[in-house]
């Protein structure tokens, strides 16, 4: 583990969740490597906390895909494959093309706004870099869409799957030469959805997904 990973311990957050957003944050800034075996005793004493908190947020971040538990062996920081890569966005295209063709039916002109000005916010954030804080504006523009629908189970479905998709995102947004094409999407998807053009919508959204795919394999290959 790199000796100085950031803690950010949080005073009004209980002391179990600081722990796991602590080394959720490490394994997505790429502080703790894939592969690299989660020590309690070693985490408990760079944390200055009991072991109890770590083992608690390892099987949060077992739940989420960041974590391997493996017999015998203790726990791993999950590597990021082209299978689970792809088992992931399956999923994600499919959720995310019925969000958007819902929320073009459905989407008040508030949310509308409320889009425009999450786009904005994404725009001025893409050159952080803290790439997290970048993930969290792309995430905050895809919820707005998947509010718009009005559907709970499918709102459930996709908050449910947020964390799964996450560490993607972060590594498909730290290859900065594919924000501009990001950026067209995101502005493509604002004008099908206030032009109530569904096919268009989903059109672009399923590409959206499937670049995201494209671009973080090819940083797989890359790292082979």
């Amino acid at each position: 583990m790199e000796p100085g990973f950031e803690v950010n311990m949080n005073d009004f957050l209980p002391l179990r969740d600081v722990v796991f957003n602590t080394l959720r944050q490490a394994i997505l800034r790429g502080e703790l490597k894939p592969g690299e075996r989660l020590m309690e005793i070693k985490l408990a004493n760079k944390l200055g906390v009991s072991r109890t908190p770590i083992r608690e947020a390892i099987r949060k971040l077992e739940l989420e895909g960041l974590v391997l538990i493996i017999p015998r062996r203790g726990a791993e920081v999950a590597q990021i494959t082209e299978k689970s890569l792809r088992d992931v966005l399956e999923v994600r295209r499919s959720l995310e093309a019925l969000a958007v063709r819902l929320a073009c039916e459905r989407m008040q002109v508030q949310g509308l706004q409320a889009l425009k000005h999450a786009e904005e916010d994404f725009e001025e954030v893409l050159g952080n870099d803290d790439i997290t804080v970048v993930a969290e504006a792309d995430v905050a523009f895809h919820d707005i869409i998947y509010m718009a629908t009005d559907n709970q189970r499918l709102i459930q479905l996709l908050s449910n799957f947020r964390e799964q998709m996450y560490r993607y995102r972060v590594e498909y947004l730290k290859r900065k030469e594919c924000h501009p094409k990001l950026l067209e999407e995101h502005q493509g998807i604002i004008r099908a959805i206030e032009n109530g053009e569904v096919e268009t919508a989903t059109q672009i959204t399923c590409q959206h997904i499937d670049n995201q795919v494209e671009w973080v394999s090819d940083t797989l290959r890359g790292q082979e």
